[in-house]
């Protein structure tokens, strides 16, 4: 039985005559009443009653105008349904986003992003750019916020924006007087770094810092920008990070330029596949969002 019989039925059973049906369906009405006729045959019941004065709709066709109607409905909400997916105004988008992206580009993305679709399930996965690029090859993630170009991860990046790197100390150290510090400085000093295996892109950024001088010690490894500032502030060493962490910092860390102006870039990560509807307005709002 196809969709088209059942509004045959349901426009005949609401306008209880076949003419007006008709009319309604922009169809003859002879066709019309071939088609209840078929669907009755169909059945084995018939679903009206008709005289020459009137058509009523017999019990069987009362429950199944009951059902047709539920029937038309659903399909009507599925097609809306797949047209806001298809719109990406609906569905699911997994993003994965590295520490720093959640307190620079990502909050104002996420406003612009559900301003303009409201009923698209977000969800944000902070990850390591490494647990992003095995989570886009394999489909788990939709898109990414990575720091730093990401060529080692075998990934498709588009970069987003750029920001000054600096050098955070916690507020009794020596140098925390100064506005900026100089990678001579920095050398001697114990570090707070992180490990280049899950976050090879911006590892690969700081170390040009230090080009001609002996890397800092580096006292441990933590793969969490609030964790290295903990650190820090704990007195443990120091670490570099965007400029950006200035926002949050904690009050026992100072921020401090660093001579040479190194910089950071912050990238979107695109997966294997074509982007989803959904995937390329997060895109769009990650651009409006002037980072």
């Amino acid at each position: 039985m196809e969709l088209r019989q059942l509004r045959c039925v349901v426009a005949v059973a609401e306008e209880l005559h076949f003419g007006r049906a008709a009319k309604r369906l922009h169809m003859a009405q002879a066709p019309l009443s071939a088609q209840i006729q078929r669907i009755e045959r169909e059945l084995g019941h018939r679903l009206f009653e008709r005289t020459t004065r009137s058509v009523r709709l017999t019990a069987v066709g009362e429950e199944f105008y009951r059902r047709a109607l539920d029937i038309l409905a659903r399909v009507d909400e599925t097609t809306a349904d797949l047209q806001a997916v298809a719109e990406g105004r609906a569905g699911t988008l997994r993003v994965g986003f590295a520490s720093s992206a959640s307190y620079s580009v990502l909050p104002q993305a996420v406003r612009h992003f559900r301003r303009a679709a409201p009923d698209v399930d977000l969800q944000l996965v902070p990850l390591t750019s490494a647990e992003q690029a095995e989570q886009l090859h394999e489909g788990r993630l939709d898109l990414g916020l990575v720091r730093g170009e990401s060529g080692a991860l075998d990934l498709s990046t588009e970069r987003l924006f750029e920001e000054r790197l600096v050098a955070c100390l916690s507020v009794d150290h020596p140098l925390s007087a100064e506005a900026e510090v100089s990678p001579q400085a920095l050398a001697d000093e114990p570090m707070i770094f992180f490990p280049a295996r899950d976050m090879p892109g911006y590892v690969s950024e700081i170390r040009p810092v230090f080009a001609g001088l002996p890397f800092p010690r580096v006292r441990t490894r933590v793969v969490h920008q609030e964790t290295a500032l903990g650190f820090v502030a704990a007195g443990m060493g120091f670490t570099v990070l965007p400029e950006s962490v200035s926002s949050f910092r904690p009050a026992a860390v100072h921020v401090a330029r660093i001579t040479g102006d190194p910089r950071t870039v912050m990238c979107l990560a695109l997966p294997d596949a074509e982007l989803s509807p959904a995937a390329e307005r997060f895109r769009e709002a990650l651009r409006a969002s002037g980072a």
